[in-house]
């Protein structure tokens, strides 16, 4: 194939990745990954546009992004490589962008490297078969470091070998600068990518030092700048230049065995544990995450024996080595533990989602060497059938083969991939409804706070909810935590309150309603909140309680009908009006900041149903704040605490909340 057509046939698989994965990223992860770290990236990437290393919260406490390192400011656990290449996308018109930008890269990549390392035909057909494998169409199409980092080191390995082959010291530059940024993108992958490559650099040092020393050293001179790079942005961030930032957020979250640990989660990490989990690990991407599942797999081996029947030169033996360079590496790595979820459990873990994404460099060898079988046996059946048939016929005949393997090893991988990709097919669908209050656009000029199902943490699980690094966007998010500070905070903002009804679970179609509530505040000398809600036919009684840091009363309404009307009173204390006190409490007390909690207990004989009303106040200097109360409906009492949020939209008949806050001086019967 001569150089034209190779290029012409490369930009069209290149082309046809792009577009593959650009359709991935927009219909099946329009809200992102259940791997909440795209969240981490795509904030560092707003970062760096703007010139930031670290972010300064203007109040403390609720605006910790998820895996953001606290100190004179938060700055995140990752290496801003990634990071950096995706606000490339961005420069250009979207994130998104950069995606199919780094899918086009890929197989750019992997064509030009086995081409250089066996000949063009096969650089072309591994790189489509890197584009038929869901572990590229799924990993690609997120905000996630693993492709950027193959991309880089895939950039190494050509400029490498191309330098090899010619002694052109540039392209020995070229590859230095790639290793160097994928190093700081990804140290420890970085490694293990360019291992057998400095093997390989070390034998031709052995073998011819005086031709060699020139182009390896301009590799490693330039492989260098990249690890000197990694070191000052340590130091920078952590203080340290040994200091990694994934280190200073969790000092045992490393590479190595023993204890191993992150946030709350832990575990003794021994050889028999790594070796179990891994192995479970190349098993999947195995199974389902290549093309061809296990069929390519057996290609793979097949090809490596065909290559080394013909005599596996040491450029060909340096990709191979790759293939065993990458697993045996992971083993010292805990996260492909993690990846796995429970090991009992099949189907669990991000693994089953999103692929052994560890091993993503694994599919350069594995196609690589699937290519040569493929071709081999192609070559094989062709002349056999040109031995026995005439010239037409024969040509017949090997299309027919072709087509039918084509299709077999199409369905081998669609039935792989279908697990997958229906699972997050329903993550997105629970993401959509959820996310729904925020369509087509947040609201603006406002500041929204949000729940906090994972801890203190913002963008885990709500990726889709970030923050300008200046807190200057059009939407500000915050954790709920501190309302009064953050309305001190962006005072000439609405404030608002986001709320989902059920646990958050996307895989298990939970939540499965979300509300945007307005929050307006009030101030006086006392507050009154006017609260109505709706008592089906069902119920027979009902109770109410007020509660505060300093106590509780109890209250029954004065007649039971389909609506419970009352009012409560706050300014030093919290008091009731039109209903019944149900004891001989005094009424609870208010002292500073805290929030009063309002429930209504129905009872409709079979177990009866909650409101719950939480009215954020703060009383100093003889005046009263309040804020609207969020608002729960609990059909099972034992579902409260912030997974019951009432959706107006969602509820059944007879079940309503209706309230108003009012500063006032005086009380009046409702």
């Amino acid at each position: 194939m001569d150089r034209r057509r190779f290029h012409l046939a490369t930009l069209t698989i290149a082309i046809a990745g792009a577009l593959a994965v650009w359709l991935v990223s927009t219909n099946l992860f329009p809200y992102h990954s259940l791997n909440h770290d795209e969240g981490v990236y795509l904030q560092q990437a707003a970062m760096l546009l703007e010139g930031k290393l670290t972010l300064t919260p203007p109040v403390e406490g609720v605006f910790r992004p998820w895996f953001f390192v606290e100190s004179e400011g938060f700055y995140p656990k990752y290496n801003p490589v990634p990071a950096g290449m995706f606000a490339l996308g961005e420069l250009l018109g979207g994130y998104r962008l950069a995606l199919p930008a780094i899918a086009a890269g890929i197989l750019a990549g992997v064509a030009g490297v086995v081409s250089e390392v066996f000949d063009r035909r096969t650089g072309l057909l591994a790189a489509v078969f890197v584009l038929a494998s869901p572990l590229f169409l799924l990993d690609t199409a997120t905000f996630l470091p693993y492709a950027p980092t193959t991309l880089l080191n895939l950039a190494f390995a050509y400029g490498y070998l191309r330098a090899d082959r010619t002694g052109d010291w540039r392209w020995a530059a070229a590859a230095g600068a790639a290793i160097g940024l994928a190093f700081f993108a990804r140290p420890y992958t970085a490694v293990l990518f360019a291992t057998p490559f400095v093997a390989h650099a070390l034998w031709t040092l052995a073998w011819d030092w005086r031709t060699a020393i020139p182009r390896q050293a301009a590799t490693a001179a330039l492989g260098l700048v990249g690890v000197g790079l990694t070191l000052a942005y340590n130091a920078a961030v952590t203080g340290s230049p040994l200091t990694f930032p994934y280190e200073a957020f969790a000092p045992l979250d490393g590479l190595g065995f023993g204890h191993r640990e992150l946030l709350n989660h832990g575990v003794e990490y021994t050889p028999g544990l790594a070796a179990e989990a891994n192995w479970n690990v190349l098993a999947t991407f195995v199974d389902r995450w290549i093309a061809g599942g296990i069929v390519g797999a057996a290609l793979g081996i097949a090809g490596l024996a065909v290559a080394a029947r013909r005599g596996l030169d040491a450029r060909q033996a340096t990709l191979a080595a790759v293939g065993v360079s990458v697993p045996v590496g992971n083993l010292y790595f805990w996260g492909n533990y993690n990846l796995l979820g429970d090991l009992d459990a099949a189907g669990d873990g991000l693994i089953a989602s999103l692929g052994p994404y560890y091993h993503f460099d694994l599919l350069v060898p594995t196609a690589a060497f699937g290519a040569v079988a493929a071709l081999a046996a192609f070559d094989a059946i062709s002349e056999a059938l040109q031995a026995r048939l005439d010239r037409r016929t024969a040509l017949a005949a090997l299309a027919a083969i072709t087509l039918v393997s084509t299709l077999v090893l199409g369905g081998i991988t669609a039935g792989g991939a279908a697990a997958p990709v229906e699972r997050n097919v329903d993550v997105t669908d629970t993401y959509e409804l959820t996310y729904a209050p925020f369509e087509p656009e947040p609201p603006a000029n406002a500041v929204v706070l949000t729940p906090t199902p994972y801890g203190p943490w913002l963008n885990h699980p709500f990726q889709a909810l970030r923050n300008d690094p200046g807190y200057d966007g059009r939407t500000v998010y915050a954790m709920a935590d501190r309302p009064f500070a953050i309305a001190d905070a962006f005072p000439d903002r609405d404030l608002y309150r986001f709320g989902f009804r059920g646990v958050w679970d996307p895989l298990g179609d939970s939540p499965e309603a979300a509300r945007l509530q307005r929050v307006q505040e009030r101030t006086g000398e006392t507050v009154t909140l006017n609260a109505s809600v709706g008592l089906p036919e069902r119920v027979t009684s009902a109770t109410v309680t007020v509660e505060t840091d300093d106590g509780t009363a109890h209250y029954v309404p004065r007649e039971t009908g389909d609506e419970l009307q009352f009012r409560l009173v706050i300014g030093d204390t919290v008091r009731a009006v039109g209903l019944l006190e149900a004891g001989s409490e005094e009424q609870p007390a208010i002292d500073g900041r805290e929030a009063v909690d309002v429930t209504v207990f129905a009872d409709d004989g079979v177990g009866g149903f909650e409101y719950r009303l939480s009215v954020p106040v703060e009383a100093e200097g003889g005046q009263v704040r309040a804020l609207t109360p969020r608002v729960e409906y609990c059909f099972d009492a034992q579902a409260c605490g912030g997974a019951a949020t009432y959706v107006p939209e969602e509820s059944p008949d007879g079940v309503f909340v209706r309230t108003e806050l009012r500063a006032t001086n005086e009380t009046q019967e409702p």
